[in-house]
C-alpha cells in the first residue's frame, strides 16, 4: 500500500481530493500541505472523505486554522457530504547535524541571556509547561551548575536515580526535570572548572533516560561561556531562544550572546523581551517601568523575530518562589497567556528551521 488509499466513490477520487489540499498552504513555509507530505491516509466511502493531517508539532499555534482550511476545501467537492480530519504531529528529523542524536528527542532548544537577572529560568520553566499543556512531550534540563534554581521553581526536592549506566530524572507535573541542584541540593557549592561542566551537559543530554520527547528545553547560564561552548558543541541544537530585558545593559549581552550562537552555527529562534511592561490592575494601563523597545530593536538589528513581550506581574515570581508556575498556578492570567502564545510561537519557529532544510517528500 502506498501513502494514500482510497475507495472510489461516485465522482470523487483521491486526486481530485488532493488537488483541492493542494490550496491550502503551511502560512509560515509557504508550501502546499500535500507536497509537504502533511496530507496522509485519504479515504473515500461513499459521500464521506476522511484523512489525516500531519503536523510537525502538536503545539502547532496554527492547527485550527489549517484545519478549517482542509475542511473548506474538500467541501466545495461535488458531492462531498461529510468530512472527517484526523489530526497528528511528527516532527520532522533534522539534517546536517553532525553530533550525536538524544534517543527519544525530537528537538532540543535553548533558553539562554546574555546576562544574569533577566528571568531567563522563569522563562524557560513557564515555556516547557505551557509547550506541555499544548500536547507535546516535553523536558526540561537545567545546564545552569552554578545557580540551578529550577528545582525550587518547579518544587522539586526528589533526587534523580540512577543504575550505574542511566540516570533516571525525577518528574512533575508530568515532566521530566534534570539539574545539578538535584544532585547537590541546598547551600552546597558547585566549584568546577570547565572540563567538569562539560562532563556534566554531556551527562544530562545522553545517560538521563528522557523518554520520548517533543522538545527538551534546556536552561542556560548567562553569558557566553563553557556551558554554552559545550552544548552546541554535543548537542544537535534547534536553536536557541534568547531572553532580554528593555534596559540597554541587557540589550549589549544579548548581542554577545546571538553573536556567540551564529559562529558555532546554532540558529537563533527569536528575541524575548521579559519585564517589558507593567499592567496596572486598577485602571488597566501599561507602564513600561525599565523603557521600551530593546527587544524590538535586537530584532530589526538582528533579523531575528520578537517572539513576546512578558508583562512584570508579582505572581510570576511567586509562583516560582512556591514551586508552581503561574502557567499551573493562575492558567487564566495574563501572564500565563502570554507564556502559551511564546510557546507557539517557539514552536512554529523551530518547524520553520527544521523543514528548510528538509527535502520535498516523494509522493
Amino acid at each position: 500500500m502506498g501513502l494514500f488509499s482510497s475507495k472510489s466513490g461516485d465522482g470523487l477520487t483521491e486526486k481530485n481530493i488532493l488537488a483541492a489540499l493542494s490550496h491550502v498552504q503551511d502560512p509560515d513555509l509557504h508550501r502546499d500541505l500535500v507536497s509537504l507530505g502533511m496530507i496522509k491516509d485519504v479515504k473515500i466511502d461513499g459521500d464521506k472523505v476522511s484523512f489525516t493531517l500531519e503536523l510537525t508539532t502538536p503545539a502547532c499555534p496554527m492547527k485550527e486554522r489549517m484545519k478549517n482550511e482542509c475542511q473548506a476545501a474538500v467541501a466545495q467537492l461535488p458531492g462531498v457530504r461529510e468530512i472527517d480530519i484526523h489530526m497528528t504531529s511528527r516532527a520532522p528529523q533534522g539534517t546536517g547535524h553532525s553530533k550525536k542524536a538524544i534517543p527519544g528527542v525530537s528537538h532540543v532548544f535553548a533558553v539562554s541571556s546574555g546576562k544574569g537577572g533577566v528571568g531567563k529560568s522563569t522563562v524557560a520553566a513557564n515555556l516547557a509547561l505551557a509547550l506541555q499543556q499544548s500536547g507535546a512531550k516535553v523536558g526540561l534540563m537545567d545546564a545552569d551548575a552554578y545557580g540551578p534554581n529550577i528545582p525550587q521553581m518547579l518544587g522539586i526536592d526528589e533526587r534523580p536515580g540512577s543504575d550505574g549506566n542511566t540516570i533516571f530524572a525525577p518528574e512533575k507535573n508530568g515532566m521530566k526535570v534534570m539539574s545539578v541542584g538535584l544532585i547537590a541540593p541546598g547551600d552546597t557549592p558547585i566549584v568546577w572548572r570547565g572540563p567538569m561542566l562539560h562532563s556534566l551537559i554531556q551527562q544530562f543530554l545522553y545517560q538521563v533516560d528522557w523518554g520520548e520527547l517533543d522538545y527538551l528545553v534546556v536552561d542556560m547560564p548567562p553569558g557566553t561561556g563553557d556551558a554554552q561552548l559545550s552544548l552546541s558543541q554535543q548537542a544537535p541544537l534547534a536553536g536557541a531562544l534568547m531572553v532580554t530585558t528593555p534596559q540597554e545593559v541587557s540589550q549589549a549581552d544579548v548581542r554577545r550572546a546571538i553573536m556567540m550562537f551564529r559562529k558555532v552555527q546554532v540558529p537563533v529562534l527569536g528575541v524575548v523581551e521579559n519585564m517589558a511592561y507593567f499592567l496596572c490592575p486598577d485602571n488597566n494601563k501599561k507602564y513600561e517601568i525599565f523603557g521600551s523597545g530593546g527587544g524590538e530593536k535586537i530584532s530589526l538589528e538582528y533579523d531575528v523575530p520578537l517572539l513576546a513581550r512578558l508583562p512584570i506581574d508579582p505572581r510570576i515570581a511567586q509562583g516560582g518562589d512556591r514551586g508552581n508556575p503561574i502557567v499551573l498556578e493562575d492558567p487564566d492570567s495574563q501572564a500565563a497567556g502570554e507564556f502559551r502564545k511564546l510557546a507557539g510561537e517557539v514552536a512554529r519557529q523551530i518547524s520553520i528551521v527544521q523543514l528548510k532544510n528538509q527535502p520535498l517528500p516523494v509522493l
